[in-house]
């Protein structure tokens, strides 16, 4: 198959994949009306084209945190990255690393923290939940920190499991879903041989290295199961902040109060997402909480957001609505599974030039000069409520 833009690599992940694997990171919560709002409202947003700017010496490097970024995207953090690639999370943080952008790895992953960050050449960020064993989030916490992690990534929009019907559709959970799951793998060779064989052990590293056993699929959908927690609260993020003395991001925010709550928290920033429509179907789209979350703290925390990002011209479209960086799931996830850690730096690379583009259409010689400007006229009066 021959890939040619960023949205290719979801069809050759779909050929790729046993069907539980791929729904998994393709689907939805519920109905998945969100989900598909998430990439539907981010097209509508219309750029300005500008012409005869003199744009030599185009830049996409911005910092964020301390830290250089060669372009204003961070991979998110995704579980089971492993299951799609042989060690997946390793691949997908060498090619972050490669391209000079950051991998962010997820508490459920397959790889534990210690096999990945001697692999890369760049800090890793680390994402966590608020879980109802503190002991492992205490471990997992001064592990990182030991590894070299600087920068937390804390996802507090999933104190429950979403409703994703797809999972149970596709053998990921349900009636014989491991039964179906073998069938399934038998059916797509290559995956059964480069990761179903040569890609194990198949447990969750980081939670198996807490509890001193394996941790594996059945057990993983069990214990985060049982170790969400809906108490959760501001108050909970305190003793995290005690122990973590690096950046902190808050990752699941669609609300400007809950966004000033993360500034009078002290966050160091937080994530404009809805978790990629898999948690609450009904909700905002990211690309359109976005600007008045933008109005309401921009410039008193550094702004991220996820969901629905496809694309270069969807990192320009997002900057320009007040995000200072963007981070990719899904997106990246399709190219690891396709080709590995070769398709994650492809994609970055697309990304790349199709952002080099738009700027240049666009007439913004920087990631800085980004910004409100470079959205056609209706727009804007959108957003400044003229034609509200």
């Amino acid at each position: 198959m021959i890939i040619s833009s960023p949205n290719d690599f979801r069809a050759a992940a779909k050929s790729k994949l046993p069907p539980f694997l791929f729904h998994y990171i393709d689907g939805g919560a519920n109905s998945e009306h969100t989900l598909g709002r998430n990439t539907s409202d981010l097209q509508q947003v219309g750029l300005k084209q500008r012409i005869l700017r003199n744009m030599e010496g185009l830049s996409l490097d911005t910092e964020l945190f301390g830290e250089k970024l060669a372009l204003p995207v961070v991979l998110a953090p995704v579980g089971l990255t492993g299951m799609y690639a042989r060690r997946g999370e390793v691949q997908a943080a060498t090619a972050a690393s490669n391209k000079g952008i950051p991998f962010t790895m997820s508490t459920v992953s397959v790889c534990p923290i210690e096999e990945v960050t001697p692999k890369i050449d760049r800090d890793m960020w680390f994402q966590l939940y608020v879980l109802k064993d503190r002991g492992f989030m205490k471990n997992v916490l001064e592990r990182a920190k030991a590894a070299g992690v600087k920068t937390l990534v804390f996802t507090v929009d999933m104190p429950v499991p979403g409703s994703r019907y797809r999972d149970m559709h596709s053998g990921m959970s349900g009636p014989n879903a491991a039964i179906r799951r073998v069938m399934q793998a038998v059916m797509h060779p290559d995956w059964a041989l480069q990761v179903g064989l040569m890609g194990k052990p198949h447990d969750l590293g980081n939670i198996s290295t807490y509890r001193g056993q394996p941790t594996n699929l059945e057990d993983y959908i069990g214990w985060l199961g049982n170790n969400f927690d809906p108490s959760i609260s501001w108050k909970d993020l305190e003793w995290i902040r005690d122990l973590w003395d690096g950046p902190m991001i808050i990752k699941g925010i669609l609300d400007q109060q809950d966004a000033k709550d993360a500034v009078r928290f002290g966050a160091d920033g937080i994530v404009v997402s809805n978790h990629g429509g898999r948690q609450l179907d009904g909700v905002s789209s990211s690309v359109n909480a976005l600007p008045s979350i933008a109005d309401a703290v921009k410039g008193d925390i550094k702004i991220l957001v996820d969901s629905g990002i496809r694309s270069g011209l969807d990192v320009v479209r997002m900057l320009a609505l007040g995000a200072d960086c963007t981070m990719i799931g899904r997106s990246y996830i399709y190219a690891l599974a396709a080709k590995g850690q070769a398709g994650v730096e492809q994609l970055i690379e697309l990304y790349e030039k199709e952002m080099r583009v738009a700027m240049t259409l666009t007439g913004a010689k920087s990631i800085k000069e980004l910004n409100r400007d470079a959205l056609e006229t209706t727009h804007q009066a959108l957003l400044s409520g003229k034609l509200l």
